[in-house]
C-alpha cells in the first residue's frame, strides 16, 4: 500500500494529523530505523494531542469566559486565606464530577467574578470540562424569552450540555416574579445533575429580594447548599481605587 493511500485513508478516517504528519514521520521511521509499532504510537500520540488542543480551543470559545480573568493574573495573595488553601482542590475538579455547586459570597470588588472566572478556564484546560460562563442576568432573559417562545426546553437542555454554568452576579439586579421563576426552573434542573458555580453580594437570609417568596427562595436555596462547597471573600477590596481630582473631597 502506497504513502498516499494511507494519507486518504487517515483523512477518510477523520484523523487529520495522522494525515498531515504521515510523511514526515515515515522519514524519521526510515533514518532511525523505527519499527511500526513505534511510527504507529508516534502517529496516534500526535493526533491525540491535537484533538485534545482542538477540543480546549472549542470548549474555550463556547465558554463565554472573559479573555482576561485568569489564573496567571488572579491576585492569590489577597484571596482569603481559606480560599487560598481550597484553590488546589478545586483545580482538580472533582467537584464537577460529583456535581457539587460552589458558592461564592462577598461585597463588590473582593475579586469573586475573577476567581470563578480563572477556576473555570483551568476547568476546560486541564480536565476538559465543558462550562459556561454568564451574568445572571443574562441568563434569566434568556430563559424567559424561550418561555415566551414556548422553547425553554430546549434551551435548558443546551444548559445542560455544559458541565458547569457560571453565574455571576446572583441578586446584582433585582428579579420579577416571572423572572425569578425561570431561574428557580433552571437551577431545580441542574440539582444533583451538573454543577452550578455562582457568585453573590446578597447572603442567604437576604435571597428572599432574589425570589420574592419564602417558600421559592428556600428550595432555591435548599437545592443550591444540599451539594456545595462556599467561600466567602472578606477581605479588602482588589479594585483599584480612582485617584481624587484635585481640589475634591
Amino acid at each position: 500500500m502506497s504513502a498516499d493511500t494511507l494519507e486518504m485513508m487517515f483523512r477518510e478516517f477523520c484523523l487529520p494529523t495522522m494525515a498531515a504528519r504521515f510523511a514526515e514521520m515515515m522519514q524519521n521511521a526510515e533514518a532511525q530505523n523505527w519499527g511500526y509499532r513505534k511510527l504507529l504510537l508516534q502517529l496516534c500520540e500526535a493526533e491525540a494531542a491535537d484533538r485534545r488542543e482542538r477540543k480546549q480551543e472549542r470548549l474555550l470559545r463556547e465558554s463565554g469566559l472573559p479573555w482576561g480573568k485568569t489564573l496567571g493574573n488572579l491576585e492569590e495573595g489577597q484571596l482569603p486565606a481559606k480560599v487560598r488553601r481550597q484553590l488546589p482542590t478545586l483545580l482538580e475538579g472533582g467537584f464537577i464530577e460529583r456535581t457539587e455547586n460552589l458558592l461564592v459570597f462577598g461585597l463588590p470588588g473582593r475579586g469573586k467574578s475573577h476567581f470563578l472566572c480563572a477556576l473555570g478556564r483551568e476547568l476546560v484546560l486541564r480536565h476538559a470540562y465543558a462550562v459556561y460562563f454568564t451574568p445572571t442576568f443574562k441568563l434569566v432573559q434568556q430563559l424567559l424569552a424561550a418561555k415566551r417562545e414556548l422553547c425553554l426546553d430546549k434551551l435548558l437542555k443546551k444548559l445542560d450540555r455544559f458541565d458547569a454554568v457560571i453565574l455571576d452576579d446572583l441578586g446584582y439586579v433585582q428579579q420579577s416574579r416571572e423572572e425569578m421563576e425561570v431561574l428557580f426552573t433552571f437551577l431545580a434542573e441542574r440539582y444533583e445533575r451538573r454543577s452550578v458555580l455562582l457568585s453573590s453580594n446578597l447572603v442567604f437570609s437576604k435571597w428572599d429580594q432574589i425570589f420574592k417568596d419564602p417558600m421559592t427562595t428556600m428550595a432555591a436555596v435548599d437545592r443550591l447548599v444540599h451539594h456545595a462547597i462556599i467561600l466567602e471573600f472578606d477581605g479588602e477590596t482588589m479594585r483599584v481605587p480612582r485617584p481624587k481630582e484635585k481640589g475634591g473631597g
